[in-house]
């Protein structure tokens, strides 16, 4: 039931904030592999790719790639805070004191989060094809254009087999784990610190300022794996699968570097951070509910199960 309530949770946030993940990815690409000044700017910042996705794509467009997105958030969030959940219901995270032990907590939360970004890696693939899809006057980075989630995902095991399907999985482990530890592990010190100077004692408004730091701290931490990410899951392959731009995660590292600069890898960090912040916030608050709500009606009232 953990992992159900935490994908559920996900799911709800992602209908909120798949817009911006795909502001955020149409700015991380921009530019891709090109010096400053020596490409095209489609988007000027967040809220003005807000405008020209709309104008050229329509309302649609800012919604683009959200049915693999919310597979995504199923997945890999069901399993990251299921694990999260389970190991702190049975005191695995916290001493005897109720205090989050760094160490431990670091561990199972990053394992979990890695595990699920792994499971969701196909539905990662196609989201990221697909909400970087645009109306030619507004592309960036490579078009594969698809036509579906679901034709995609056959056309790519009918290309590639299951080794295509989970290009970029091995890639996607440094995000994970940073990711996922950073997010739960700032929320929790953020409600044990609230809890122990007495601000409140509403769960939801506890909830609420510890998904605020969660999220700032997510972004800081995510945004130049989710970037590199971002570049290897878009670029175009051969016919083996091989990319074309990247040939590894390091010479991904390298030649953005090399092209484009090192503030490159914080390219998008404002869609980043208005997507996580909220997405965070959204995330953990109904993740928070949704356990009140279990424990309340089905865990002391067995005979609603």
């Amino acid at each position: 039931m953990e992992f159900v309530i935490g994908g559920t949770a996900a799911m709800g946030a992602c209908l909120f904030t798949n817009p911006l993940e795909v502001l955020k990815t149409r700015l991380q690409l921009q530019g891709e592999l090109k010096a400053k000044g020596q490409h095209a700017i489609h988007y000027k910042n967040v809220f003005h790719a807000g405008y020209v996705v709309l104008r050229n794509d329509g309302m649609l467009g800012l919604q683009k790639g959200l049915v693999p997105a919310l597979w995504v958030q199923l997945i890999m969030n069901g399993t990251r805070l299921g694990v999260f959940d389970w190991a702190n219901s049975r005191g695995l995270l916290k001493d005897k004191n109720g205090r989050i032990v760094f160490f431990q907590s670091v561990l199972v939360t990053g394992v979990g989060a890695t595990i699920g970004q792994y499971l969701c890696n196909p539905f990662f693939l196609v989201k990221t094809h697909m909400q970087a899809q645009a109306a030619s006057q507004i592309a960036v980075g490579f078009q594969h254009n698809h036509e579906g989630s679901w034709k995609a995902l056959k056309i790519i095991y009918e290309g590639y087999g299951v080794r295509g399907l989970f290009r970029g999985g091995a890639a996607s482990v440094p995000r994970a784990f940073v990711g996922g530890s950073a997010q739960l592990i700032s929320f929790e010190y953020a409600k044990q610190l609230i809890q122990s100077y007495g601000i409140t004692e509403h769960f939801l408004l506890k909830s609420f300022l510890g998904s605020m730091v969660g999220g700032v701290s997510l972004t800081i931490a995510m945004t130049p794996f989710d970037l590199i990410l971002t570049r290897l899951y878009n670029q175009p392959t051969d016919e083996k699968g091989k990319g074309l731009l990247y040939r590894n995660y390091g010479d991904c590292i390298v030649r953005i570097y090399k092209t484009e600069g090192i503030l490159a890898f914080y390219k998008g960090i404002g869609p980043m951070y208005l997507r996580l912040g909220p997405h965070t916030v959204l995330c953990l608050v109904f993740w928070d509910i949704l356990k009140n709500v279990y424990d309340k009606y089905f865990l002391t009232n067995p005979e609603n199960l």
